[in-house]
């Protein structure tokens, strides 16, 4: 069973959300939060497995909280995800950056929504289809100078040959059809350059392919 928060101010969204998450067989909506403040409690109180957390919130924004969640001790595991009204939030760029799996807007579909929960949950980053590669546009364009070389050196080649596929934007089919392997062997690949990386999911990634210097701007063609 997949375990939800909902963070977000307005009332109608949290009711609209749960009773979408709630009907599914493997999904629960174990606790609702109106603000911050509130989430962050919850989460440390319950650990669910994924957040859905609105951008915008009174006391403390989902920015602020989605840096203390995914800073927690113990709290590694939790999972969250951004909710916004614009594709092209101004906080979405900071919200990847300080932890977050992804993002969704939130008039998305219902299947893109249930589709997206269980990704994430999978490990998978979730940016939506529309803005993914203009996302990692504005990475490329706000990355600091790379870091020392040595920051990839536990990755055999082929594992940085696929992060800086990662880092463009690729799924995982999309780098096994460029590098003629299988799914699941460029799934393995993304999953072992995670853990040596310390990288909490795929998105964390792309942060590090562009602040290693893996991949530069002017890379997406």
């Amino acid at each position: 069973m997949i375990r939800v928060l909902l963070a977000d101010d307005q009332i109608l969204v949290r009711a609209g959300f749960r009773a979408l998450l709630d009907a599914q067989d493997d999904i629960e909506v174990v606790a609702e939060a109106a603000d911050g403040e509130e989430a962050l409690g919850l989460v440390r109180q319950l650990r669910p497995d994924i957040v859905l957390m609105d951008i915008r919130m009174p006391r403390l924004d989902g920015l602020a909280t989605t840096r203390r969640i995914t800073s927690g001790p113990g709290l590694a595991a939790v999972k969250v995800v951004m909710l916004t009204t614009f594709e092209l939030d101004e906080y979405v760029f900071e919200a990847i950056r300080a932890g977050a799996s992804g993002f969704l807007v939130k008039d998305t579909e219902p299947e893109e929504l249930l589709r997206a929960v269980r990704a994430v949950v999978d490990g998978d980053a979730l940016l939506s289809p529309g803005v993914t590669r203009r996302l990692i546009a504005e990475f490329a364009a706000r990355s600091k100078e790379p870091a020392a070389a040595d920051t990839l050196a536990e990755l055999t080649e082929r594992e940085r040959e696929v992060m800086a596929l990662v880092g463009i934007g690729l799924s995982n089919e999309e780098i096994a059809r460029r590098l003629v392997v299988s799914p699941l062997t460029a799934k393995t690949h993304v999953s072992r350059a995670m853990v040596k990386l310390g990288a909490r999911d795929r998105a964390q990634l792309v942060v590090l392919a562009y602040e290693s210097g893996l991949v530069r701007p002017g890379w997406l063609g």
